[in-house]
């Protein structure tokens, strides 16, 4: 599928932390901007996908009130970050196998006045683990953050600076909640969601919709091109009790597939739009994929060399729209002059990455 597909459109709502509107109507408004950014209508899509975790509005809505009178493949898929570069790929398989030659993609959520994803949960998994405290997904990830930041030597200093600069980069963007700079003071003087991860070590719950229009790169010329997307997982940080390495996150698992499915390497990235739920997950992104090497990830990390990354906040800075906004501002940059963008979703040891490129 490697540069049959392209991203002819993307749109967004507000992100705000009370929307005051159903996810349905979040939904309709983010891909209406998208079909108007492709100069499309909505009669011009002929397959619409979408992720969620029971919080969004399903697809056959979505093309009924969008005015979709014919709907050919549609799915909602079940999931959460792992999908946010993995749908790019669902989408351009869609379309090099000749099934679709525009699909919609979006992703809704009231993620702060509705379901909430740091809420408990009370699955058979976590009949075991509540007791221990860990309830939900930050103490299971600050776990495996206290045992990443042991074995790389990184410190508070180190995830201040992934943070800070988080801000800086979000500081000239008019989307993003979170503009205001972030002095290393102030950053140690935030309490602990769970040792060593802060308020601010941890992403923003947020309510917004974003969507994205893939066609058939024939029909949208100089749009970015979707070059590779991988998917992939396996013992890691989501199933500790049977991982060797509980900081073993998904680009432990897909990073080399990516290269190999591209025919790229990590020299040809000149911007990465990392799935940074949690700030320790950055570090363990730049090394996994090549952008960085361990023995001088904090020397890269207090140098600032990391600009790059998620030049519009990102999901600790920007919002939290499961990631896809991520996508979304890759496909700006590539507008922009920028050559090649990577994207990246996480799930635990489970996730997906793709490599989108200019037109």
């Amino acid at each position: 599928m490697r540069d049959r597909a392209a991203v002819a459109g993307i749109g967004m709502t507000a992100l705000t932390r009370r929307s005051g509107r159903t996810e349905l109507e979040l939904a309709v408004e983010a891909s209406r901007a998208a079909l108007a950014d492709a100069h499309l209508e909505a009669g011009e899509v002929d397959a619409v996908l979408s992720y969620h975790m029971n919080d969004s509005a399903p697809v056959v809505q979505v093309a009924r009130a969008l005015g979709v009178e014919r709907l050919g493949w549609h799915n909602d898929i079940t999931g959460g970050g792992t999908q946010a570069a993995s749908i790019l790929g669902d989408a351009a398989m869609l379309v090099a196998c000749g099934v679709a030659r525009t699909v919609l993609v979006y992703r809704a959520l009231n993620g702060r006045s509705g379901k909430r994803m740091n809420t408990v949960s009370t699955g058979p998994q976590e009949r075991f683990t509540v007791p221990y405290g860990m309830a939900g997904p930050i103490p299971m990830f600050a776990l495996a953050a206290r045992r990443y930041l042991h074995e790389t030597g990184l410190g508070e200093e180190h995830l201040h600076a992934v943070v800070a600069q988080s801000r800086e980069n979000a500081a000239g963007n008019p989307r993003a909640l979170r503009r205001d700079p972030l002095s290393l003071r102030d950053y140690l003087s935030r309490p602990y969601v769970c040792s060593p991860l802060r308020t601010v070590d941890c992403c923003q719950e947020t309510d917004g919709a974003c969507a994205l229009v893939i066609r058939d790169a024939r029909l949208a010329p100089g749009a970015p091109r979707v070059r590779a997307v991988v998917r992939g997982g396996g013992a890691g940080c989501s199933s500790m009790d049977r991982s060797p390495d509980v900081t073993e996150i998904f680009s432990a698992h897909v990073a080399a597939p990516l290269w190999d499915a591209s025919g790229m390497r990590p020299s040809d990235v000149d911007v990465a739009m990392l799935y940074d739920a949690y700030s320790w997950l950055v570090p363990r992104q730049l090394e996994d994929f090549g952008l960085a090497v361990r023995a001088g990830l904090g020397e890269f990390l207090l140098a600032r060399r990391h600009t790059s990354v998620n030049p519009h906040g990102g999901l600790l800075s920007e919002g939290y729209v499961h990631g896809l906004n991520n996508v979304a501002q890759a496909v700006r940059e590539l507008r922009a002059g920028r050559e090649t963008a990577l994207v990246t979703g996480f799930g635990g040891s489970y996730g997906s990455a793709a490599l989108l490129v200019h037109g």
